[in-house]
């Protein structure tokens, strides 16, 4: 299986169900609720990855684990940062040490 096609096709649908009936689309309701609401499921989804990471099954965690990239997605779609944005900071990111790329990020 394409892991990277699911994920795109996953952003696709995420796209086209931010304008759709928030009375036949969960996604289209939580972009209706606005992005505060958007915001707060997916940090009760990282929440419930933690949990299901620290005291649950494999398969929790797996289901959590879905649960948590869906809810980036939308997140993602409602400010308009594609994935390949993402992907493409992870790609820059690849081979430098996670102590070096902290390091060299701008201080606030």
């Amino acid at each position: 299986m394409d892991h990277a096609a699911t994920l795109s096709r996953l952003e696709a649908t995420v796209a086209r169900r931010l304008a759709a009936d928030p009375s036949t689309s969960y996604v289209a309701k939580l972009h209706a609720r606005g992005l505060g609401k958007i915001a707060q499921k997916l940090g009760e989804e990282a929440v419930e990855t933690v949990i299901a990471a620290l005291s649950g099954t494999g398969e929790d965690l797996v289901g959590e684990a879905a649960d948590l990239l869906f809810h980036l997605m939308v997140l993602l779609g409602e400010k308009q940062v594609p994935f390949g944005a993402v992907l493409a900071e992870l790609e820059r990111r690849e081979g430098v040490s996670g102590i070096a790329e902290k390091a060299a990020r701008p201080k606030d």
